[in-house]
């Protein structure tokens, strides 16, 4: 059975069409506009091992935020759908992971009780053309349409880059553990369902 989703979402904002393989080996074709954030869904996508097709056109002579926003909305939408009623799955991840001097933690549990958890500083306003503090947007936006409970914990660090990368690869890491196939097939869960 192939894990697939497939979300097309327009807005007077943003026009994105998303595919996610869950097990596609982490291929990459990713195009928002935004060069860093470009960056850091590649890196999601192969740490992760899910493939992802992201086409985003936003309005960005206004700014990124709801480029970073709603493709975040849409990604989330689209893991739900590849997940489909998530029997099976392991369902929790954690990881941590260093980037040079910054060390950052995902622990999550695909629950279908969104919820985020970020604690993160950042000492720029931006990444090239990202905003820093789009971060936080972006993964609460996915945590709660993809239906996550994740918290997210940047241990330290001193350069934004290598912050901000070692989080989104932290979430693709935990995310790798979390969607794999359990062993026996079972829902985990004492409620028998998710």
């Amino acid at each position: 059975m192939t894990r697939k989703g497939e979300i097309t979402r327009k807005t007077r904002e943003t026009d994105i069409a998303i595919t996610v393989e869950l097990d596609g080996k982490g291929k990459a074709e990713i195009s928002t506009g935004i060069g860093f954030f470009d960056h850091m869904l590649t890196a999601l996508s192969v740490h992760s091992g899910i493939s992802m097709n992201i086409k985003v056109t936003g309005d960005l002579y206004v700014d990124g935020h709801h480029t970073v926003e709603d493709t975040g909305i849409a990604l989330g939408q689209a893991l739900a759908k590849a997940l489909g009623d998530k029997s099976g799955i392991v369902r929790y991840g954690t990881a941590y992971i260093p980037m040079d001097e910054s060390l950052a933690m995902t622990s999550l549990d695909i629950s279908n009780r969104p919820f985020l958890v970020f604690n993160a500083d950042f000492t720029n306003q931006s990444c090239g053309g990202y905003d820093n503090c789009l971060t936080e947007e972006f993964f609460r936006a996915f945590a709660f349409n993809a239906g996550i409970t994740m918290h997210i914990n940047l241990m330290y660090g001193s350069n934004d880059h290598h912050k901000i990368e070692a989080i989104y690869k932290s979430c693709a890491h935990a995310l790798k553990t979390a969607v794999a196939y359990n062993s026996d097939g079972s829902t985990l869960s004492t409620k028998g369902v998710l």
